[in-house]
């Protein structure tokens, strides 16, 4: 979790006005001949198809081999998102000790770590390939949103760029083939460059996507491409009931469920992609007018693919057949993690994590049939009023790393998935049979032994040969990279941060208490509660309402730098998760749609006043801030309850709904017309939520921080609240970060925002 992985020393303010800020080992790669001959012209679309928006082209870079130091150590860095080799002795990670989170490697129980990519763009995924010889990774080039994909070699050399090059392109990670002869990549293009019915570009698909010669691992499995266009769910069965969600929801935005939107999105492709650069790119799937289209796995002939699509609150499962492109199975997937779930080594079983026809994220299990088809579905796992958060399959289908989301807290347990019946193609089927004779849920028909954690959350799981490798976080450390030699009991890797690594000496963080708000409707909601140190149990004191992002995110409890610098300034931090966050069931998500946003405003209000009445906050120094939704939550409680809050902080947020719709990303817009209404058929109900019809109510001052190169919420956002509030005499000032983008990623920029919030909250609120 970069977030949660940042130094904590700070750097004075710098603030700017509107308009004023800074301007926007493995094997040798020669094993197979490169190609000398161009590629020819890509033929127009078959008919009935739709064409790939674009190709990802190679793009060499310079080497970065040999062992390599960062040019700053970080007291405090955290190390996330592993990803192991083969053999699982060695970790391709993220580590930000240097400033910026980039990508090094080191053993699992070793301690010489090696930096393999110095340079200024963060790094945000990684992944090692199976045959060993690559390392593919993702960074954010300036900061900003767009990505593009990368390729290694473990000892550094052969860097180069897999896609994402092309101008105003953006490129996703995907999973590997099981032989690591291609690594799956989605490259999204604006629909209207070139255009739904244009041909891939000149130059990308050549020999083998074009003349249907494809390498002999992909032979007859791809070609032409077509539209994953909305299929009808799986029927739930037996298996799978259909409770009444106990909260109404409002549908908003695309009408028919889960079709996409039409008008706004990006044009994503997805390609197999050879990284050796000698077998030209294949076309998987085309989406347009798409928020997502991820490859999470492929069966180990390559046959099916398993694609995860669709917006926020509408995701879904996709299992595609290669050799004629054909959907075999349609299935509802829970938000949250991408990696939704995987096929069995024969390809017999489909795992997923799924909430489909239910409240919590549950293990699915389907016995597939020979063309990928499902037979029938069953609960594998399941508990009561707590979901399935992150699911790993071990490579052998012997077993599943699975983390459930207690309210914010991970609980962790392996499952022995091949008690489910053995490898047959109907096991699925018969543990269904026999967990219904039994009268159990799905959870008790597999032995599952628990896992004890030594922090409070998990972040990332992933296979590292015969054990698994863990990514955790916790309230009193920095994000730390462990292992499980014996499937039961985790061990800190020697180079991952360490417990006397998480602060400076003097001040250790503080652990947060859970808080239980009731909303003036009667709906419970939940947070956590920060008391700075020093303060007497029962004196009420300064406090700050920090509200994430999402608006699904969710408050967890890992140190964040941001609190430990407020409550360092004597000011507590109650940090809420208001209806809208994940966590807590589909209704919770659902309970903000549509007009239930203001009822999302009011759970703010309600819950700084349970904060008081708990004898916890003063009432007259009260602040509000947030972050992204939470930005626009802050503007929002700023205006709709403007005699609360003594101040606000508001980072990267929208001002005003209608401006954000024009001005953010496409696959944004897809997304957020299904969580706050579509900006033409509900342009009312937009004009009615956003902060900038209700400005004249303001009477706080208010901090706006901004990423310059931020496309999620554009910058102008920001500048319009700011220069709106200074119109009618009340103090307003804008933060502009040179070189970030929504994400704040570089440590000097933190240090700056950190400090600048801190010291706005201790003037504001006379601590």
């Amino acid at each position: 979790m970069a977030a949660d992985a940042r130094n904590l020393t700070g750097e004075s303010f710098v603030a700017h006005s509107p308009g004023t800020g800074p301007a926007g080992a493995g094997r040798p790669s020669t094993a197979r001949p490169k190609r000398t001959v161009p590629p020819p012209p890509p033929p127009p679309a078959p008919a009935g198809r739709t064409a790939a928006f674009a190709a990802p082209a190679r793009v060499p870079l310079p080497n970065a081999s040999g062992p390599r130091e960062a040019t700053t150590r970080l007291i405090a860095h955290g190390c996330w998102y592993p990803s192991a080799d083969p053999t699982g002795t060695r970790v391709a990670f993220i580590c930000d000790r240097g400033g910026v989170p980039q990508l090094w490697t080191g053993p699992v129980d070793g301690e010489a770590v090696h930096l393999l990519d110095d340079g200024p763009d963060p790094v945000t995924e990684v992944s090692w390939s199976p045959d060993g010889r690559w390392i593919a990774y993702t960074t954010a080039p300036g900061g900003g949103e767009h990505t593009r994909v990368l390729c290694v070699r473990p000892d550094g050399g052969d860097r180069h760029i897999l896609a994402g090059a092309e101008p105003g392109s953006s490129a996703h990670l995907g999973c590997w083939a099981y032989d690591g002869s291609a690594v799956a990549v989605t490259v999204a293009v604006p629909t209207a460059v070139p255009g739904p019915e244009t041909t891939a570009e000149a130059g990308a698909p050549g020999p083998g996507a074009a003349d249907g010669r494809l390498p002999a691992h992909w032979q007859d499995r791809a070609g032409g491409t077509e539209l994953l266009g909305p299929a009808p769910h799986t029927a739930p069965g037996p298996a799978l009931p259909s409770p009444l969600l106990t909260v109404r929801t409002a549908a908003i935005g695309a009408p028919g469920g889960t079709a996409p939107a039409a008008g706004f999105g990006d044009g994503l492709s997805a390609y197999l992609v050879d990284p050796d650069g000698v077998d030209a790119p294949v076309l998987l799937a085309v989406e347009k007018d798409a928020a997502t289209l991820r490859v999470c796995d492929l069966s180990r002939d390559g046959a099916l693919a398993l694609l995860r699509r669709g917006p926020r609150g509408r995701r879904e499962a996709v299992v595609l057949r290669t050799a004629d492109l054909e959907t075999t199975c349609v299935m509802p997937v829970a938000d949250g993690d991408p990696w939704i779930g995987g096929f069995s080594p024969r390809a017999d079983t489909l795992w997923l994590r799924s909430d489909a026809h239910r409240e919590f994220a549950v293990l699915l299990a389907a016995a597939l049939d020979p063309d990928g088809r499902p037979r029938g579905w069953s609960v594998a796992a399941s508990r009561e009023n707590s979901g399935l958060e992150l699911l790993r399959c071990a490579r052998d289908g012997d077993s599943a790393v699975l983390a459930w989301n207690v309210r914010g807290v991970s609980e962790l347990e392996v499952l022995e998935t091949s008690a489910a019946g053995g490898p047959g193609p109907d096991a699925a089927g018969r543990a269904d049979r026999d967990r219904a004779a039994a009268g159990r849920p799905g959870a008790d028909t597999l032995p599952h032994r628990p896992v004890s954690l030594p922090h409070e959350v998990v972040t990332r799981i992933t296979a590292a040969g015969p054990r698994p490798l863990l990514a955790l976080s916790g309230s009193r450390r920095r994000p730390g990279i462990w292992w499980l030699p014996d499937g039961a009991t985790p061990v800190r890797t020697p180079w991952s941060s360490r417990d006397e690594d998480a602060v400076p000496p003097g001040r250790p963080p503080v652990r947060p208490d859970p808080l239980r708000p009731t909303a003036r409707d009667g709906l419970p909601l939940h947070g956590w509660y920060y008391r700075a140190p020093g303060r007497a149990p029962g004196e009420p004191a300064p406090c700050v309402i920090h509200l994430h992002g999402g608006p699904e995110d969710q408050e967890r409890p890992v140190l964040d730098p941001l609190y430990h610098e407020i409550l360092g300034r004597g000011v507590d931090v109650f940090a809420p998760d208001v209806r809208g966050s994940s966590g807590y069931g589909r209704s919770f998500v659902d309970a903000d749609l549509g007009r239930g946003r203001f009822a999302a405003i009011d759970d703010v209000a309600d819950c700084a006043a349970h904060a008081v009445l708990a004898g916890l906050a003063d009432p007259a120094r009260l602040a509000v801030m947030g972050r992204s939704y939470g930005g626009y939550l802050t503007y929002a409680s700023l205006v709709w309850h403007p005699g609360l809050f003594r101040t606000g902080i508001a980072v990267c947020g929208m001002s005003d709904l209608t401006t954000f719709f024009e001005g953010t990303e496409p696959w944004i817009a897809q997304s957020a017309a299904h969580k706050y209404g579509h900006p033409e058929r509900d342009r009312e109900l937009l004009r009615e939520l956003s902060p900038m019809s209700r400005v004249d109510a303001l009477r706080a001052p208010v901090l706006a921080v901004h990423g310059e190169h931020d496309t999620n919420v554009p910058p102008g956002e920001s500048e319009q609240f700011v220069r709106a509030a200074r119109e009618r005499g009340v103090t307003a000032e804008l933060l502009t970060l040179p070189d970030e983008g929504h994400e704040f990623l570089r440590a000097d920029n933190r240090r700056l925002f950190r400090r600048a919030a801190a010291d706005w909250l201790q003037r504001r609120l006379g601590t």
